[in-house]
């Protein structure tokens, strides 16, 4: 459990300063993440990927679209529904995220070498098959 939490330390550092520059927090990097993953991410299911209420993610949420971030749009399907995008911006920042944390994961694959790598990916797979983060899409 120890070198787990190191390694989610290490893994948050960069990310965590980067975001800290611009006054935000690791709740804003997980719905970054969640709608560059998903375009068109309508807020019911980022709710059900972060498996939040919206009053948790109400101000973050906000916050990024007021920064330009995040943009929202109707849903031509259902007019009821917003869908969350990125915009340039939002998407530069979240590549930059994504950019730094894979940069450290590469380094410790190689590291670790390809056997390790390997049962590392399989260890976090049955883990996510654990968890109840399946994503429903509207």
């Amino acid at each position: 459990m120890k070198a787990f939490f190191h390694a989610y330390q290490a893994f948050t550092d960069k990310p965590d300063e980067m975001l800290a520059r611009r006054g935000l927090a690791r709740v804003h990097h997980r719905i970054l993440f969640f709608v560059a993953l998903y375009p068109a991410l309508s807020i019911k299911d980022l709710l059900a990927c972060l498996d939040v209420t919206k009053q948790a993610i109400n101000i973050p949420l906000r916050q990024l679209i007021e920064m330009g971030l995040i943009a929202t749009d109707t849903a031509s399907h259902d007019k009821r529904v917003k869908e969350l995008r990125l915009t340039e911006e939002g998407r530069k920042l979240e590549e930059a995220l994504h950019r730094e944390q894979a940069r450290l994961l590469m380094q410790a694959f190689a590291e670790a070498g390809q056997d390790a790598t390997e049962g590392w990916l399989k260890v976090n797979q049955a883990m996510s098959l654990l968890s109840k983060s399946d994503i429903p899409r509207s």
